[in-house]
């Protein structure tokens, strides 16, 4: 048996205890950082000197160290000693979680501007709509942003659990049920009245919508666009268009997606929800993306358009979706076409999963939604009873367009693309038009505003021309931009980048003018001149490229 070194015990001990005290005296000096997250119920957290006078405000769910050995009071609760930015800050106990999950406080927010609870998938499915006004209770949320917001609040609204965007919420009932600037921009709308049955303009909303700006997307400053129509025969030929586009000013191409009767490619959407359009496409899905592509490899900004609320094929494919006969029972045929309800959500989600495919896979840089509308003329049926629009929500027709534009936006600039619409040149005007579209409420909205002002679709002398308009093409879109769109676009706080549609064709009425080089160039200087220096597109539905060429010098020009 081995002697024990009393020796060796003795200097163990004496390390042990040695170690054990400076361990006591290091963490005495210097105390445990502990690390944990900023929260609170708003998006910026206030944090204090050693005096208990508010110092800044932080970002809530940054992570911070922070430590408990001499804490202050404020408000009857600690705050533990933290260094931000090399300053001693002194957080509320309240304020800090030990899980990024727990650092949003909201209990319940309110709806300031109606829109839908989206199912959990966030996928674009939308489960009920969500009155102005509405107290939504907070469970979750989905995403919290750099600035301290979230992207998403999930709640629970009759008996659905999904998703509500927070951007459109506010804290207290009394902000949620107050109108925009109560007293200037919303008073200017709410005197219009509805005067023809599209909806009144008071109940469409004002608030201020910031404008997106990718940067790996960038829109040209003027935007100057050909129209492709997207059939076999000019896609097929797309160099032509490109060579002559090379030759002038044109830096964009607008290139339709789908056409009432006239879906352009084999989409995959098409083919799971509207099988017509499917089996009527004009190519293969690869054909079309391969021309499109050479636009973009020639460095042009390409722009897809989508027929929205006018088509034929998926009215065939569910006419439970489309506008009713009630004398016949049968989906109604107005101006040569069926028309799906711009009332429901089933069309919306169609067509924007249509854009979002187009986007991913194709490529475009921006989503055109045109026949963003009911259908027009239909006063006098209506009146009659003969139509039935389905409308779920019991909503106005200028609500419906308004909301679908802003959930196809919000939905697409999650792909970092851009959004435009398509208007009549009436909606320009001061009132709601018949078939629901209001130009200031859609240029509040969407990133590019598009009006068709073509001058032959112009009552013949209107606004007391003492000739027929379409003979003066620039005084007639000089005297419609500057008194009429430059108006609307000053009675809302943030306006769509105006581009306008111009008449690329000969006059359909007489005396027939032939629209060549000069006529073109006397429509744009009357835009330019009137302050829509947004660009134009030249709307010529056959594409017609020897027709462009006869044009060549009006788009070679600097406006």
């Amino acid at each position: 048996m081995r002697k024990v070194k009393w020796k060796n015990v003795f200097l163990l001990l004496g390390s042990g205890f040695l170690l054990g005290f400076c361990c006591y005296f290091v963490g005495q000096s210097f105390p445990r950082t502990e690390v944990g997250y900023l929260k609170a119920d708003t998006p910026q957290v206030s944090v204090y000197d050693e005096n208990g006078n508010e110092q800044q405000t932080l970002v809530r769910g940054r992570k911070v160290a922070y430590d408990k050995k001499d804490p202050i009071q404020k408000d009857d609760e600690p705050c533990y000693r933290a260094m931000i930015d090399d300053k001693t800050v002194y957080i509320k106990e309240s304020n800090l979680a030990s899980r990024i999950e727990d650092t949003v406080l909201e209990k319940e927010v309110y709806v300031r501007t109606a829109n839908h609870l989206m199912d959990k998938n966030l996928d674009g499915s939308i489960l009920t709509l969500v009155e102005k006004g509405t107290k939504i209770p907070v469970t979750g949320y989905h995403l919290l942003q750099e600035d301290g917001t979230v992207d998403y609040y999930e709640t629970n609204i009759d008996g659905q659990t999904g998703y509500f965007a927070s951007k459109y919420t506010v804290m207290t009932e009394s902000d949620a049920i107050k109108n925009y600037d109560e007293e200037n921009t919303y008073q200017i709308h709410a005197n219009r009245g509805n005067v023809y049955g599209g909806g009144s303009a008071s109940n469409l909303d004002y608030y201020p919508v910031t404008k997106p700006k990718f940067a790996n997307n960038v829109m040209p400053d003027e935007v100057r666009a050909l129209y492709l129509n997207g059939s076999k025969s000019v896609m097929a030929n797309v160099d032509e268009y490109i060579a002559f586009a090379k030759e002038t000013n044109i830096n964009a191409f607008v290139v339709d997606i789908k056409d009432e009767g006239a879906p352009c490619f084999q989409s995959e959407v098409m083919k799971e929800v509207s099988p017509t359009n499917y089996s009527h496409a004009f190519q293969s899905k690869e054909e079309y993306k391969n021309a499109v592509q050479k636009l973009k490899d020639a460095g042009f900004y390409v722009i897809g358009r989508i027929t929205t609320f006018k088509d034929s094929y998926y009215a065939q494919d569910h006419p439970e979706d489309a506008i009713l006969d009630t004398r016949s029972n049968q989906p109604y045929y107005l101006a040569n076409s069926y028309w799906p309800s711009a009332y429901s959500r089933d069309v919306w989600k169609f067509n924007v999963d249509l854009a979002k495919e187009t986007v991913t896979d194709i490529g475009f840089n921006e989503i055109q939604f045109d026949y963003v509308r009911f259908p027009d003329r239909t006063i006098t049926i209506e009146k009659n009873g003969w139509m039935d629009f389905r409308n779920m929500y019991h909503e106005e027709k200028a609500q419906a367009v308004q909301r679908f534009l802003m959930y196809a936006t919000d939905e697409l600039h999650k792909l970092n693309v851009y959004v435009s619409a398509d208007v009549f040149g009436e909606s320009a005007h001061t009132y709601v038009t018949a078939y629901g579209q209001y130009f200031p409420a859609i240029s509040n909205v969407v990133d590019v505003i598009s009006a068709m002002p073509y001058p032959d679709h112009f009552g013949t002398y209107e606004y007391g021309f003492k000739v027929p308009v379409w003979t003066v093409p620039y005084d007639i879109m000089n005297y419609w931009g500057k008194n009429y769109v430059m108006k609307r676009q000053s009675e809302i706080p943030t306006p769509a980048i105006t581009r306008t549609w111009i008449q690329a064709y000969d006059s359909i009425k007489k005396p027939k003018v032939t629209y060549g080089s000069n006529e073109v160039m006397k429509e744009i200087q009357g835009l330019y001149d009137a302050g829509l220096t947004g660009g134009y597109m030249t709307w010529n539905s056959g594409s017609n490229l020897n027709k462009y060429k006869e044009q060549k010098a009006a788009y070679q020009k600097e406006y």
